[in-house]
């Protein structure tokens, strides 16, 4: 009777069909490929999703309020430009971290209020935002990687910042993947378990019927964007503290995946639905299908072929799915 229940529960869970993809994924590339199910690949397919991930939590609660956010590669570049230039300059690494977030936290607000305030559509602005702050950060450096290291940051907490990106817990767990999971806890609490993501889906699925409850829209989506922004620029200075360096062009096209991975996880582009599991589900499908087809000797370039196919193909399924509904 229990296993009935227990059955009947997943089978009404939204994020069913992306569970039996993710399953059938995991099949076909066991059989097709004997070092897929290895323990090494698959904490190494947990560690490179990681930091999509991160910023796949934000752009999420993002979506969820009928907004999208465009400039989240770009804040994870400046992110990492900041922390790192400021290093070597000798400021103390975590004041350069702390630095280097309040510059994503900076670009989020900004976005905000030109989106709530000034009226742009999101995808305008957070466009634009996107070129103003890659350029800013190439015309700093040139275009040229940052390295950091003993030699060029003389500071003694410089080993504690590179175990946040390289380490690992128990010699097995990456820190990445902690971190990871710990933005997911959080995420899931703000989207799920508060007043804040009730008022998310009210804004995202009817933003005059949540004004006229009282909710205040504007607020909610400004929240919204820095929520997005700040764990974007997390991410990018966990980049910079795996790598131990930062490239000119870090971050280009990370939106695509990122906004890939929401919607895959059923977080709908029309506003007002969507859950964290689901994202979750939707980073892992990525990260599960790159590492798959890097395994069988595919070119990357059918990769960026294939993630837009599925956005598109996931787009179209939730504008039938809505339609139906209506």
């Amino acid at each position: 009777m229990q296993r009935g229940k227990l059955l009947l529960n997943f089978f009404r869970l939204r994020e069913q069909g992306i569970v039996l993809a993710l399953i059938f994924l995991f099949i076909g590339f066991s059989l097709t490929t004997p070092h897929f199910l290895r323990a090494t690949n698959l904490l190494n397919v947990l560690r490179q999703v990681s930091l999509l991930g991160i910023i796949a939590v934000g752009m999420t609660m993002t979506i969820i309020s009928g907004e999208i956010d465009l400039s989240v590669g770009a804040v994870y570049g400046i992110a990492a430009v900041t922390c790192g230039l400021l290093a070597r300059a000798g400021y103390p690494i975590w004041l350069a971290m702390t630095m280097a977030v309040a510059i994503g936290m900076l670009v989020g607000f900004s976005n905000g209020l030109l989106v709530n305030y000034v009226k742009i559509s999101s995808l305008i602005v957070t466009l634009g935002m996107l070129n103003v702050v890659r350029g800013s950060y190439l015309l700093v450096t040139g275009g040229l990687p940052v390295f950091l290291s003993a030699q060029t940051v003389p500071d003694p907490n410089l080993p504690a910042f590179f175990f946040l990106g390289q380490g690992k817990i128990a010699d097995l767990i990456p820190m990445l993947a902690v971190f990871f999971i710990g933005v997911v806890i959080f995420g899931y609490i703000i989207c799920h378990r508060s007043l804040f993501g009730f008022n998310l889906r009210a804004v995202g699925g009817n933003a005059r019927a949540a004004r006229a409850s009282g909710i205040s829209v504007e607020k909610t989506k400004v929240l919204a964007f820095v929520l997005v922004s700040t764990l974007s620029a997390v991410a990018g200075i966990l980049n910079l503290s795996f790598l131990s360096s930062v490239q000119g062009i870090v971050g280009s096209g990370l939106e695509l995946d990122v906004i890939a991975a929401t919607v895959i996880g059923g977080t709908s582009l029309a506003g007002g639905e969507g859950t964290i599991l689901g994202t979750v589900i939707g980073v892992l499908i990525i990260g599960v299908l790159r590492n798959g087809l890097v395994l069988l000797g595919i070119s990357p370039f059918w990769q960026t072929a294939l993630i837009g196919g599925i956005i598109i193909g996931a787009a179209a399924i939730d504008a039938v799915t809505r339609r139906t509904r209506g």
